[in-house]
């Protein structure tokens, strides 16, 4: 059903203030929800947090009184949208559980947007940081059974497999090999340009948790697991944010962040299963209509443009999580053994041994990674690591290893 945001009323910016009570949400059962529902409120809470830091650093480059109160009035509302959706999250569900959570969001987000985008450039960086959050999965459910003795099948259900990626040991680059080219705005089809924005949300809401949970943990390697996957996460912030195309305006870039919530709670309607939940989404999106009238009038006095010519009469098809295990398998076939040498995506064995990518690894695993020590203190425990099949052997046979842990 075709739906444009701009011919949407939506709930006017005056009348979205609400109380204490209205926010405080009652938690949804982590025994009970469907995977892809913890998935949808960890990404929604993502395009929020990203949506009130763009408004905090626009804020702190504006010399418009009038458009900062404007910024100042959708970031608090948008605020606590965010407390509302954060609020869904049970207290009972263990940092741990959690993260498996957010790693499913990276690993069926990534791929379903890469099967969607029409950009080349963009799907290959969407497909080259999959292989390495589908790692990130694989390490903390080992971490997950060993420490709790919770199968992270459980959480994942039968959508999204856990076996090993690029191996995280393996992905630690050379800053200067983490910034890609950027997509041209003036060319970029709607659906580019609302991946990428969707992408460095939950890359950096990804970020951001671990950076503040990483301390949470009461050993010593599983803190240090979080501290080296949280690295990795700033390298795909700074992965992701560089195929943004910078020369748009601030205002512009305000509309596109609205733009991109409206889609994102949209899409977030036509698939939840949860019925309480799915009404929250219908909350909010109609909120974030008003936002997007707001943030386009506030163009038009700014800059004297109407940005609505310049989006399409309807949103593109709905975003979905969904299943993606063939799609993830025949990425790892193909692009398991790549790393970047600058913008460029190439395989590790192409690189001269002078190469920056081989100086920081011998710097930075000097001693042994976290991510190789969980696998190797699961096998030893338990004869070997955790994993959950749903597809058959691993589809590179070096990974197929269950008794050491493979770099």
């Amino acid at each position: 059903m075709a739906f444009n945001p701009f011919k949407e009323k939506g709930l006017p910016a005056e009348k979205q203030y609400t109380n204490w009570n209205t926010l405080n949400v009652k938690p949804y059962d982590k025994g009970a929800i469907d995977p892809y529902t913890r998935c949808r409120v960890i990404l929604v809470n993502g395009a929020e947090f990203e949506a009130n830091w763009f408004g905090h650093q626009w804020a702190r480059h504006c010399d418009d009184p009038e458009a900062k109160r404007q910024i100042a009035m959708t970031r608090r509302l948008e605020q606590m949208q965010q407390k509302m959706v954060s609020a869904l999250v049970p207290a009972n569900e263990s940092v741990l559980e959690h993260t498996i959570g957010y790693e499913q969001v990276a690993v069926d987000l990534t791929a379903w947007l890469a099967r969607h985008e029409p950009d080349p450039l963009v799907k290959a960086g969407l497909d080259f940081a999959l292989l390495e959050d589908f790692d990130h999965l694989y390490r903390y459910a080992n971490l997950l059974e060993m420490r709790q003795g919770i199968k992270a099948e459980t959480l994942v259900g039968k959508y999204t497999e856990i076996i090993p990626g690029r191996p995280t040991i393996a992905e630690h680059r050379h800053p200067f090999d983490d910034v890609r080219n950027h997509y041209d705005a003036t060319k970029a089809d709607i659906r580019t340009k609302l991946n990428s924005m969707t992408i460095v949300a939950a890359e950096q809401q990804t970020m951001n948790y671990y950076m503040n949970q990483a301390n949470r943990l009461e050993d010593t390697v599983g803190r240090g697991l979080y501290s080296e996957i949280g690295m990795i996460e700033e390298q795909h912030v700074t992965h992701y944010e560089s195929l943004l195309d910078p020369t748009l305006s601030w205002s512009m870039m305000h509309v596109m962040h609205e733009y991109n919530e409206c889609y994102l709670y949209w899409s977030c309607m036509q698939t939840e299963s949860d019925a309480r939940i799915k009404k929250i989404w219908e909350n909010h999106l109609e909120m974030e209509i008003g936002h997007l009238h707001g943030a386009v009038e506030l163009m038009k006095r700014v800059e004297g443009k109407d940005p609505v010519s310049e989006f399409p009469n309807a949103f593109p098809e709905p975003l979905t999580f969904e299943s993606n295990v063939d799609y993830v398998r025949n990425i790892l076939a193909e692009q398991e053994n790549l790393t970047a040498n600058l913008a460029d995506y190439v395989p590790v064995s192409s690189l001269p041994k002078d190469h920056r990518y081989f100086q920081v690894q011998q710097i930075i695993n000097e001693g042994g990674t976290p991510s190789q020590q969980v696998i190797t203190e699961h096998i030893e425990k338990m004869g070997k690591d955790y994993r959950w099949e749903l597809a058959g052997a691993h589809p590179v046979e070096r990974l197929r290893e269950r008794q050491r842990a493979v770099a």
